[in-house]
């Protein structure tokens, strides 16, 4: 089969070998991917990763045991592929899993390549009503809906976000949803069109230290000290950046203005596939460009590219 590796050079394998399902996995041919900043940052050199890229896809189940009732059905899989076992999945936090294997981030192949086979209990079937370019962004977008399990947002607080990229800009549609005084600082303009299109206030800069949350999706070093001066005393910084460089930033601000530091990651997949079904969420105008998995080095150069949003690979 065809798969896009990374063994210190990005490349596509077209005699990568097929997944062996083993216990209770299901085989899913892939039907459409996408490129998020975490892809670009492992190509980078971040947590060293060899293997298979790709989380972020929708495929059809073709084979598995056990799975004769998601035969034939679209799904999209949860990246974390816990043990089931351990501490923190007994606690109901299999996301945190001592043991856990991630899929084309940690030890598992990726889902940038014809097959991949994936543990049932990650999977959730995409309703018809969902389209194959929108099941990619339900990772992303339950990873945009887990700020809520983490903090609670009034619709009182102000609510500044930094890093109006892929990820960025469905935190911003999701933040839209409970009426908080929302604004997207920007650089580019065309995330000012797509926000001011959803009525969200796009703007250069913020006054320091008046926001009550601010959300850091830059994945960039240099966005946790921005945040920490936009954020008011006792304030929330919700940290959705991965950094490859380590962030350099002012710790003493951190304790003396009793700044609360909230890391936030994976999160619902159900109600990603609700917004999505309910059309509360605009993901189609997010993609930029499309490519076959043949082309993937052409669309990795191109999802390199700053300010860009969503690049596929249709299979």
């Amino acid at each position: 089969m065809r798969a896009v590796t990374l063994d210190g050079q990005l490349r596509v394998d077209h005699h990568a070998a097929m997944p062996q399902v083993t216990g209770d996995q299901a085989l899913i041919k892939i039907r459409r991917a996408g490129i998020c900043n975490t892809d670009l940052e492992l190509v980078a050199g971040y947590m060293n990763y060899s293997g298979i890229l790709g989380h972020e896809f929708v495929g059809e189940v073709v084979d598995g045991r056990g799975v004769d009732d998601l035969i034939g059905r679209r799904v999209v899989g949860e990246i974390n592929v816990a043990d089931g076992t351990c501490d923190l999945c007994a606690r109901g936090i299999p996301s945190q899993c001592r043991n856990r294997s991630t899929v084309g981030l940690d030890r598992h192949p990726g889902a940038f390549a014809d097959y991949l086979a994936l543990t049932r209990q990650n999977l959730h079937v995409v309703p018809d009503q969902i389209s194959d370019d929108q099941a990619v962004f339900v990772e992303p977008l339950a990873a945009a809906l887990q700020i809520f399990e983490a903090i609670h947002v009034s619709p009182r607080d102000r609510v500044v976000l930094i890093g109006a990229g892929k990820l960025g800009m469905l935190v911003a549609q999701v933040m839209r949803l409970i009426g908080c005084d929302l604004s997207v600082v920007v650089r580019r303009e065309q995330q000012a069109r797509l926000l001011n299109h959803w009525g969200i206030d796009a703007v250069d800069r913020v006054p320091p230290q008046q926001a009550q949350v601010v959300i850091d999706c830059t994945g960039t070093a240099a966005g946790f000290s921005s945040a920490l001066d936009m954020v008011e005393p006792r304030g929330t910084v919700v940290l959705k950046s991965t950094y490859t460089a380590l962030p350099q930033a002012d710790l003493t601000r951190v304790a003396v203005n009793e700044v609360r530091v909230i890391g936030s990651r994976c999160g619902p997949f159900p109600a990603a596939l609700r917004l999505l079904s309910l059309g509360l969420v605009d993901v189609d105008s997010l993609i930029e460009q499309r490519y076959t998995l043949d082309e993937a080095l052409e669309a990795f150069s191109a999802a390199a590219q700053p300010g860009k949003l969503k690049v596929l690979l249709d299979f």
